[in-house]
């Protein structure tokens, strides 16, 4: 590689490269600029400054900050705050691979959106995971900004992606699609085929999917439950703090009380109630196995996470009130529970069948009411 003049590396080999330059009034200046591209940049741009005649930034004066420092301090206060700050610490290492070096107040918005983008696009990810690594960004130089170490949040203008929230999916007691494989073709529905392949490829992870089939649990409130929050005498799960940061009280079916005892049997009666078990350490989530096994029994577009939709489907359609689903789900308001409204019955079934009568007489149509459009007429 040629080598620019006035671009140079402090330490051969660091991959941190400086430019020097003689500013407007013919002094000369060193200035930190992260990565070579980066550095060749500015290097340009100060030069044409110290034509223009132009004053050093005020940036300049201050100490050169990498990104991976404002992004180790956001990791100690997502550690310290946040339930999940495992996710936040797996999202980083991806924003620290593509900034790390850089200086935190040298990445423009423009950049982080466009690099959000692309990396959304090609592994086709939901508009919730986008604003995840938003969010993340935003939390970064927001601490940052607050130990002085920063003076800008480029990431406050990227724009929020708007999601979903509607999406109901669950695993269907219709007949699935065919498959080659022996054991699985017997069974006809999605939760049949996929409960088979857990059992005989993920034996061991079999009571984690039993319990969130169950409870309806989000996967941060249960791969943090401990055994101190099961009360077995009243078949209770106790969790002190859910996502929106109330208590959860949930209660234990048959089937997921059996599952809790399977895992409490053959572990460790302390701590952390899932852990691995050639490692024994905890459990951060079910990514190494689930995905897989979702794949193998021939369900697509399913993730874990709808597991909790299947709970609250099972409750609607056998006549649940949304009001208790929305409780057992830990929702603040029924907003998001009506989601489920039309799985069941209601009263609304009752307002639509009185037209099942002609014994009720209409009240005459007025004048202004019959003027309809000859379309409609006919």
């Amino acid at each position: 590689m040629t080598k620019k003049r006035g671009v140079f590396e402090k330490v051969p080999g660091s991959g941190i490269w400086f430019i020097r330059f003689v500013d407007g009034k013919g002094r000369y200046r060193r200035e930190k600029a992260g990565t070579y591209s980066f550095a060749i940049k500015l290097l340009d741009k100060r030069r044409g400054e110290a034509v223009q005649g132009k004053k050093l930034p005020e940036t300049l004066r201050r100490k050169f900050v990498p990104f991976s420092e404002v992004a180790e301090d956001a990791l100690i206060h997502s550690r310290t705050h946040k339930r999940s700050w495992q996710d936040d610490e797996s999202r980083m290492k991806r924003l620290v691979e593509w900034w790390g070096g850089r200086d935190a107040e040298g990445i423009a918005t423009s950049e982080m959106e466009r690099q959000l983008s692309d990396v959304a696009r090609d592994e086709k990810w939901a508009p919730s995971t986008f604003n995840h690594y938003r969010s993340l960004l935003m939390l970064t130089y927001r601490e940052a900004r607050r130990s002085g170490k920063v003076n800008v949040n480029p990431a406050r203008d990227v724009r929020h992606r708007r999601e979903d929230n509607s999406r109901v999916r669950y695993l269907n007691q219709f007949e699935s699609a065919r498959t080659d494989v022996d054991y699985l073709k017997p069974l006809k529905t999605e939760e049949a085929r996929l409960r088979a392949v857990i059992e005989h490829d993920y034996p061991e992870h079999l009571p984690e999917f039993e319990l969130a089939l169950n409870t309806g649990l989000r996967k941060g409130s249960m791969y943090s439950l401990t055994w101190a929050m099961v009360d077995w005498n009243s078949r209770m799960l106790n969790i002190p703090t859910s996502k929106n940061g109330e208590a959860l009280h949930i209660p234990l079916n048959n089937a997921a009380l059996e599952a809790l005892e399977n895992v409490h049997q053959r572990g460790e009666k302390i701590g952390r109630a899932f852990q691995s078990e050639k490692t024994g350490e905890p459990l951060a989530n079910s990514r190494h196995w689930f995905e897989k096994a979702v794949i193998q029994a021939g369900i697509k577009d399913f993730v874990w996470h709808d597991l909790r939709h299947c709970f609250a489907t099972k409750l609607r359609m056998k006549g649940a009130k949304l009001e208790d689903i929305g409780e057992l789900l830990g929702h603040k308001s029924l907003t998001m529970t009506k989601r489920y409204s039309h799985l069941g019955p209601n009263q609304l079934h009752e307002i639509a069948a009185l037209l099942n009568s002609d014994s009720t007489p209409v009240a005459p149509a007025t004048e202004a009411a019959i003027q309809v459009s000859p379309s409609f007429v006919n």
